[in-house]
């Protein structure tokens, strides 16, 4: 699971004032001592598509202050693409609509209990002739088309932080007109309907404020209508960059200035801006810009940030030290073979890093990367923290080494190096010998070795997969064959940085043969297990654990995504 937030923090008393913006989708998890946060929803901008096009309609924005959540709730982040730019002999379709934003999770009171709070992408902008599309914010029509529909379903957005309480999330857009110049109209935008186009390209409907960040920021502009003649509509209805909401301005179409309008900019949910295209010419017309979600709340101090995605955290006055665990991502469980029924190697864990006091720098970001686990055969991906005070500034824990594959002679593969090594594959003539963990070398080290495969002219097994507290153990050959048993995987380490204690970055089992007890164990009961009969077991989430072994003619299991923890020091 990949996502990019960024935290900005200040000191307000005995709490700080956390200010969280994801910019793709993510999982936000509820600090303790949390009960309500502010929150602005906005979705994807619509884009456009055709000839003599109408504009993008804006994300639909939704706002509200203290919305109540629960610590150690989970919460499902959605943040939605941009709507793509179309071909310029092509209608729109709801490929130029723009994705949906939302906020997923708890239960009710909360308005974010399912279906939670969604706000709806901007609606295409089309072409001459054609209705521009529905959405948050309706898209521009073409030509003699009508204007989409905004508010499309209705959703209230309920205000606060610079924005009105309001019964809908967007506008409609504007319509096109034939005469005296072939023009779409503008669309809608989160803070006004766009206009009707003629003489010139309409002008996108107007943007929305928010001061959810601490500044005044405008969202949601509706992007300006393109045309044949005249000049093209103003995103967000206005020449005055800061205020378009991200909007695009629609192209002045001539001959010799045919083209796209300007693509709403990403993180806005402003709309793109409409297009012109000559049949002989084809061009690709504007995308619009993708859209944002950002939480604002109040955390007590000594607070614990638990980050399973991406992104940058900003230390906040007054701390010069944090504590940290990070853990990559699992490595993959290797294939299982068909002709010789070889096991795959179990996966190594994530590496496994953690430590106390690390100074920091008020003021200063911390860039934050949570590796994700790697599928059947893929290594893990590496977990790091960047920005901390020299001479640590960059701290990384490295993924999992995968799983070898098993096959007939010589034909297995060894597992591969990371953090902690994946084990060795089944192979029927030769050894196969397990990843070397705590690769690159670190100090105290990160992970362990994987284990080697059991060779066997019957029934090859797999290894074990390395964990962060204790290697792989190699597959067992016994007498008779139908014995063998794929090696375990390593076990996992415990940190109690969250306040309790938690085990992370177990190894991945190794495929066995089908005699009972067999497969390999996933360590700690986190890894994943290997399977003779089917595809290995994939890592815990969120564990950085390595995946089983596949069995023969199976897939590897998933190694479980990693994490990042920070505790603040004061």
């Amino acid at each position: 699971m990949t996502g990019i937030l960024n935290l900005i923090i200040g000191s307000l008393g005995s709490k700080f004032t956390i200010i969280q913006t994801f910019t793709a989708t993510s999982t936000w998890t509820c600090p303790t001592g949390v009960t309500e946060v502010d929150y602005l929803v906005v979705a994807g901008g619509g884009g456009v598509a055709g000839n003599r096009t109408g504009g993008g309609g804006a994300g639909g924005f939704r706002t509200g202050t203290g919305a109540s959540v629960t610590a150690g709730t989970d919460y499902t982040i959605t943040v939605g693409a941009g709507g793509a730019g179309g071909a310029g002999n092509a209608n729109a379709t709801a490929t130029q609509d723009g994705g949906n934003s939302s906020i997923v999770g708890g239960t009710s009171p909360s308005p974010f209990a399912s279906p939670g709070i969604v706000s709806t992408g901007g609606g295409g902008g089309n072409t001459a002739g054609q209705t521009g599309r529905n959405g948050g914010s309706g898209g521009g029509g073409g030509g003699s088309g009508s204007g989409g529909t905004g508010n499309t379903p209705n959703q209230p957005s309920a205000g606060g932080n610079g924005a009105p309480a309001v019964a809908y999330q967007g506008f409609n857009a504007g319509g096109g007109s034939l005469s005296p110049n072939i023009v779409g109209g503008g669309g809608g935008g989160a803070g006004g309907a766009g206009v009707a186009g003629g003489p010139n390209g309409g002008n996108g409907g107007l943007a929305q404020v928010s001061t959810i960040t601490g500044s005044s920021v405008y969202y949601a502009g509706g992007g300006g209508g393109g045309g044949d003649g005249g000049t093209g509509g103003l995103g967000g209805g206005t020449s005055t960059t800061a205020n378009k909401g991200g909007a695009g301005d629609g192209v002045t179409g001539q001959p010799s200035t045919q083209g796209p309008g300007n693509p709403g900019t990403a993180n806005t949910g402003g709309g793109g801006g409409g297009g012109m295209s000559w049949t002989s010419t084809q061009v690709t017309q504007a995308s619009g810009g993708s859209g944002i979600v950002i939480l604002k709340y109040q955390a007590p101090s000594q607070t614990v940030f638990t980050f399973k995605g991406s992104g940058q955290w900003t230390v906040p006055t007054g701390v010069t030290s944090i504590d940290y665990l990070i853990v990559a991502g699992g490595g993959g469980g290797g294939v299982g073979t068909t002709s010789s029924r070889g096991g795959g190697g179990g996966g190594g864990a994530g590496g496994f890093r953690t430590g106390t006091s690390l100074a920091v720098t008020a003021g200063n970001p911390l860039t934050i990367t949570v590796g994700g686990g790697g599928g059947s055969a893929t290594n893990g991906s590496d977990s790091s923290l960047v920005g901390a005070d020299s001479p640590n500034g960059t701290i990384t824990s490295a993924g999992g080494g995968k799983g070898g594959n098993g096959s007939g002679p010589s034909a297995g593969t060894v597992g591969s190096n990371g953090g902690s090594g994946g084990g060795g594959g089944g192979d029927t003539s030769v050894s196969k010998s397990g990843g070397t963990g705590n690769t690159p070398n670190t100090s105290p080290s990160q992970g362990n070795n994987g284990g080697a495969n059991g060779v066997s002219p019957f029934n090859p097994v797999g290894g074990g997969g390395g964990g962060a507290g204790g290697t792989g153990t190699a597959g067992v050959i016994t007498s008779p064959f139908s014995n063998n048993a794929g090696g375990n995987g390593g076990t996992g380490s415990p940190s109690s940085i969250s306040g309790s204690s938690v085990t992370y970055a177990g190894g991945g089992g190794g495929a066995g043969w089908e005699a009972p007890n067999g497969n390999g164990s996933g360590g700690s009961s986190i890894g994943g297990a290997g399977s003779y009969t089917g595809n290995g077991g994939g890592g815990n989430t969120n564990t950085g654990s390595g995946g089983g072994g596949g069995g023969q003619g199976f897939s590897g299991g998933s190694g479980g995504s990693g994490i990042v923890i920070i505790k603040i020091n004061q």
